[in-house]
């Protein structure tokens, strides 16, 4: 499970070990959260440098974990775990230590939370949304969406599907064949120029339903079909995506209105700001 999470305004790529039920950071990106380095490689490089100690144990401390990289692509990336990444703040001179410290405890807490109750990370998913800026309704879609998507993804495992590459090429096919476009095409589509920018969070709500009965119609296809490996699951990936294309295109020739929109929400957190400021000079 990769995820962003900020430390006061800087992002901080993660991802959730299942092998030692462990959250592992960046550590290129939470070097450049303490010291806001202009080369946080080359820091990092000095760092090692000057600490015999910590250098001799960078690997272990250190082990290579696959996260999104900032071009979008999936590359092995040095990560730490709490007790590794506590080890090498002492290397670093930052009055944003204790913070982060707090931070990072904080995070451990609520991923225990929410591995004892699952439906704490919905509820505090729907909190970020909402302080983003968006609907009750849209977030409903959102988070309902997630659940699909993530049954449609158990079940790609379940049936021999390898993990990523293939993911990505069985997501495309659902997307082209429920609006016509791959995720590449739609985000240009919306001029989502960013590789972290995440498609379906710039989904209107028609769009996000019809996402919806893409990947839900993949996944009962697939059962259905006992689909195994990925020639079967991709042919149920075109067949599920048709199921949604299909009723698109019903809906836009009885409404007459297009349910693909190059409407995007990268306005929301401006707009968010604006409102706080506004009311602080109140």
């Amino acid at each position: 499970m990769n995820n962003i999470k900020l430390f006061e305004s800087a992002q901080i790529r993660s991802v959730w070990n299942e092998a030692d039920g462990k959250w592992y950071f960046s550590v290129a990106d939470v070097v450049q959260a303490l010291t806001e380095s202009a080369n946080v490689r080359d820091y990092i490089k000095k760092m090692r440098k000057r600490e015999a100690e910590l250098n001799a144990n960078w690997g272990i401390l250190c082990p290579p974990l696959e996260l999104l990289a900032p071009d979008g692509k999936r590359r092995q990336t040095q990560c730490a775990n709490t007790e590794s990444l506590l080890r090498i703040i002492q290397s670093i001179p930052s009055p944003k230590a204790e913070p982060f410290k707090r931070w990072l405890a904080k995070v451990g807490y609520e991923r225990l939370e929410e591995i004892e109750n699952p439906e704490l990370a919905a509820a505090r998913m729907r909190e970020i949304y909402k302080a983003k800026g968006y609907s009750d309704a849209w977030i409903e879609k959102r988070v309902r969406g997630i659940a699909i998507r993530d049954e449609l993804t158990n079940e790609w495992q379940k049936r021999g599907v390898k993990e990523q590459r293939e993911y990505a090429i069985l997501t495309a096919e659902i997307s082209r064949a429920s609006f016509g476009m791959t995720p590449s095409e739609y985000k240009a589509f919306k001029q989502l120029d960013k590789p972290a920018d995440n498609l379906r969070d710039h989904m209107t709500d028609l769009e996000l339903i019809f996402s919806m009965l893409g990947e839900a119609s993949t996944t009962e296809i697939a059962r259905q079909r006992e689909a195994q490996g990925y020639d079967e699951n991709r042919a149920a990936a075109i067949a599920g995506g048709s199921v949604a294309g299909k009723a698109r295109q019903d809906l836009e020739k009885k409404s007459g209105r297009r349910v693909t929109s190059s409407e995007n929400y990268k306005a929301l957190p401006e707009a968010v700001a604006r409102k706080k400021l506004n009311k602080k000079e109140d």
